[in-house]
């Protein structure tokens, strides 16, 4: 078996509350010098060491991630 990480963001360019919400809920927190925050999700996949890369990146792309507004990165890592 293999531990693969995708981790999805939203793109630059698109806005995003959450992150903008969290950012704004630092200082008041007494969390001081954060300016930005983007938040996205973190999947972590065990698959079958047959699993090759092409699909993987077909999994992130179609269920995963919404690739109008986000972008993405799978990495295989150690288990």
């Amino acid at each position: 078996m293999a531990r693969v990480v995708v981790d999805v963001m939203p793109k630059p360019e698109i806005l995003d509350p959450q992150g903008q919400a969290v950012a704004n809920a630092l200082p008041r927190l007494g969390f001081d010098g954060i300016t930005t925050v983007r938040q996205g999700k973190h999947f972590e996949l065990e698959v079958a060491d047959d699993v090759d890369d092409a699909t993987l990146a077909k999994i992130a792309e179609t269920f995963l991630a919404n690739p109008v507004i986000e972008d993405w990165v799978v990495r295989r890592v150690e288990a």
